[in-house]
């Protein structure tokens, strides 16, 4: 547990009467991201599976952040530890695992979600610090993140390849959540280009972002990280989202 001001931060395991609360915070997570495949049948899970390796932060009685990761095996043939369908695969594999009795060999985040009224505090850096330390004490020595860049949405047809290769004057990566992980002492590994996928109809698109999606091709949606694809005579749109793996060092407990 760690503790600074009012705000205290805790793996779930250690406040198992907030595992029902984990979701009582204000995020601006996209709407369509909440249609994910893998997200609906998975993620509301995930806290109550593996406590051990998520983490709380309170502020008084009020959840203000929390933060997911799991365990998995890495090892298994036609497995790695950074691969291509990076959040969805990653989770997918944590819960065979669970399943089938694999003894994991990592962890890997989800999220790291902050209230919308706690932004801009640097939640962010002890939230990734308490995760790093949730890791640790499970026995691992790596954590890693599929990071979802938070400003690429602001560019949208940028290449994922090139985006994570701009820095800023002082070296640091212009983009301000791969900025924090690097700060944290994070190393940007490789892009995971299919790290989740949103299907749906035409309709549903619709509803979730307000567009008409009247014209095939590619449509800019608020907040998506590459474009939507659309097709009219499929009535279907598709977005496969791009993620960066990043290592961490986890935190080993103090003997």
């Amino acid at each position: 547990m760690t503790e600074n001001d009012s705000i205290r931060i805790s793996p779930f395991a250690e406040r198992p009467e907030l595992i029902g609360r984990a979701y009582e915070i204000a995020d601006t997570w996209p709407e369509f991201t909440s249609y994910e495949p893998v997200v609906n049948a998975l993620l509301h899970q995930v806290v109550a599976e593996f406590p051990q390796y998520c983490v709380v932060a309170t502020d008084g009685d009020r959840v203000v952040a929390r933060g997911f990761s799991v365990p998995f095996n890495a090892e298994l043939e036609g497995r790695e530890e950074t691969p291509d369908g990076g959040w969805d695969q990653v989770l997918l594999w944590a819960f065979a695992d669970r399943r089938n009795g694999n003894p994991p060999t990592v962890a890997s985040a989800l999220e790291i979600t902050i209230d919308a009224d706690y932004l801009g505090r640097g939640l962010s850096y002890r939230m990734l610090d308490a995760m790093r330390g949730a890791v640790g004490a499970q026995g691992h020595g790596t954590l890693l993140a599929p990071v979802r860049p938070n400003a690429k949405h602001l560019r949208p047809t940028a290449p994922m390849t090139s985006y994570v290769r701009e820095l800023r004057e002082d070296g640091l990566p212009a983009d301000p959540w791969l900025r924090v992980h690097v700060k944290a002492g994070g190393t940007v590994e490789k892009v995971a280009p299919a790290s989740m996928t949103v299907s749906g109809s035409l309709a549903e698109w619709r509803t979730w972002t307000g567009l008409p999606f009247e014209a095939d091709g590619d449509v800019a949606v608020p907040g998506a990280l590459v474009p939507v694809q659309c097709s009219l005579v499929h009535d279907r749109a598709v977005y496969v989202e791009p993620n960066v793996w990043v290592r961490h060092r986890a935190a080993r407990p103090s003997a």
